[in-house]
């Protein structure tokens, strides 16, 4: 499909605007350029016209004129290569930058990469610890044990006996990824995902691509990986007799390889294997959801995409891997998910929604009393529950983040990154051991913190200040309320009030009060005139009566009547 004017035009304005960056192909051995002179030859020719080919994609799913449907934005990606499904399976798992069915639709997405000669691997391998694969390995098999569109993982036993993998990462990919986020940026201001017309969320598509081009930054370095995994096996390990992780092989990683030690098992997955060798789904699964909640709740530290293959089990004992995502909580944060359990079983939506506001940033469109409702509507659906163990988590999870969403409430990424963990886990665990309630085992862990978190002195110490400061306050209302009045009496005293989805309700209110008043003042005046009728006020009528006081009497009798029909 041949592209509109505008579109022309951005593609020429981005072929006139290459950004000089360095090279990977600069950096590569002699041997690498060999192995790979045809790729370099074609990723050459196609930069040429990247931008062009990029721009005709888009416009063959109509950006320009509708914005990218769910779908739409997911069979984009897979057209404009691996480079963009990898950047959409990390927008997947980012339900802070994207709604919900967009993540959802982007989860579809699966890596279909043609495998790395073995040879370029090795090539890769030499060039970055500067020694022949003989010199490092006594066995490397050719055959990789998995391939995705960054990288591929190869088996290897080190000279010492050591049993490892080592991630090689594709030589041509770094400098691909970079060059595409620069022709991103560019079109950002091209490409919505959704209309700014909609009644939807509309999605801020520069920060999304920065928060992406961020993130494969980081993976495209395996240290970050490395670190990762370091941090995690010192921090988040409680009992290695229970559940463990690899160790890094510091000497054989570096920006572009990542070497560990192998765990010879199978996925969590894999249960009629995992049947076979005697083991127990319901006791794997408890020590896998133990692990994920101490990480989550006592280290602050956890595995941010517990998916299946990211979880194997060797000989009975369950194994973490993968640590490309890690996410981070506070103390804070914790309590905050501990007022939200709490309020959701006792029904509390005021409470509910304190902590969906101390979670987040509420924004300008954020009303309090609409989030109210939505949370009260919320919690009925769990008035008839009966047991902590009758709650699904991920149901939980995903409608506080829908609900703090819908009242334009910003979620940080740790929470939406706990978010997602948790729902990937739950599948997990509902897959492998269906009776076991992640929920419940939350709740418990929550009150066993709580516990150990109390200390009766200090609470009751800090319980006396705060009456104490009650105290003070309560003392001053008399001298406050004073002032008030003194001020409202001088003029000075100014009120704002402002109160939405309340109008016509309200309306009624003042008409009643307004001619309530009026009835008020009527019976006031006729009160006023019987009594001026004992006197001898003058001007007099002929019967002896003051005119003002008569006149008095038949305008409040008239105004008395007047407001009494108008109150009907």
């Amino acid at each position: 499909m041949p592209l509109n004017n505008k579109a022309q035009k951005l593609a020429d304005k981005l072929e006139n605007e290459k950004e000089q960056i360095i090279h990977s192909t600069e950096e590569m051995s002699a041997e690498l350029k060999r192995l790979l002179e045809r790729e370099i030859d074609a990723f050459q020719k196609r930069e040429k016209h990247r931008s062009t080919e990029m721009l005709a994609i888009f416009a063959r799913h109509n950006f320009y004129a509708n914005g990218f449907t769910p779908e739409e934005l997911r069979t984009t990606l897979e057209d404009l290569g691996p480079t963009y499904v990898k950047i959409g399976q990390i927008m997947s798992s980012r339900v802070d930058l994207l709604p919900a069915e967009y993540c959802r639709e982007l989860e579809k997405l699966r890596d279909s990469v043609k495998p790395l000669d073995p040879a370029v691997a090795k090539a890769v391998i030499e060039q970055e610890t500067g020694k022949k694969i003989d010199e490092i390995y006594t066995e490397f098999r050719d055959e990789p044990l998995g391939s995705a569109s960054i990288a591929q993982v190869h088996y290897g036993v080190l000279k010492d006996g050591t049993r490892v993998v080592t991630k090689v990462q594709r030589p041509l990919i770094a400098d691909m990824m970079r060059k595409d986020f620069l022709l991103l940026n560019k079109l950002a201001d091209f490409v919505n995902v959704i209309e700014e017309d909609s009644d939807e969320q509309v999605i801020d598509f520069k920060s999304v691509i920065a928060e992406v081009e961020r993130v494969t930054k980081a993976e495209l370095d395996f240290r970050v990986e490395a670190e990762n995994t370091r941090l995690f096996r010192e921090k988040c390990l409680d009992d290695e007799e229970l559940i463990s992780c690899p160790a890094v092989i510091d000497d054989l990683t570096t920006e572009r390889i990542f070497t560990m030690t192998y765990i010879d098992g199978c996925s969590v997955a894999n249960t009629e294997k995992l049947a076979a060798e005697g083991c127990d789904p319901d006791e794997i699964g408890r020590v896998i959801v133990d692990s994920y909640m101490h990480q989550v709740l006592d280290v602050g530290i956890f595995h941010a995409d517990p998916h299946q293959g990211n979880i194997l089990v060797s000989h009975g004992k369950p194994y973490w891997i993968d640590f490309g995502m890690i996410g981070h909580v506070t103390d804070k944060d914790i309590d905050l998910i501990e007022e939200m359990v709490k309020a959701l079983l006792i029904q509390d939506a005021d409470s509910l929604v304190n902590a969906v506001m101390g979670m987040g940033a509420a924004s300008e469109k954020t009303d309090r009393a609409k989030l109210t409702r939505d949370a009260e509507t919320f919690i009925g659906k769990y008035m008839n529950v009966k047991s902590v163990s009758d709650i699904n988590a991920t149901e939980v999870f995903e409608e506080v983040m829908g609900l703090a969403a819908k009242n334009h409430v910003s979620m940080p990424g740790r929470f939406t990154m706990l978010a997602r963990s948790l729902t990937t886990l739950e599948g997990v665990v509902e897959q492998l051991c269906p009776d076991l309630n992640i929920f419940n085992m939350l709740y418990d862990k929550l009150k066993t913190r709580a516990r150990q978190k109390m200390n009766i002195p200090h609470e009751l110490l800090e319980k006396g200040n705060e009456l104490v400061k009650a105290g003070k306050k309560a003392a001053r209302i008399p001298l406050l309320a004073s002032e008030v009045l003194e001020s409202m009496v001088k003029g000075k005293t100014k009120m704002r009030v402002e109160l939405s989805e309340y109008e016509e309700p309200l309306n009624r209110i003042f008409h009643f009060l307004r001619y309530t008043v009026l009835t008020l003042v009527a019976m006031v005046l006729f009160i006023g005139s019987c009594i001026l009728c004992t006197t001898d006020f003058k001007p007099l009528l002929a019967n002896g009566m003051p005119l003002p006081a008569v006149a008095g009497i038949v305008f409040s009798i008239a105004l008395t009547i007047f407001s009494i029909k108008r109150l009907k």
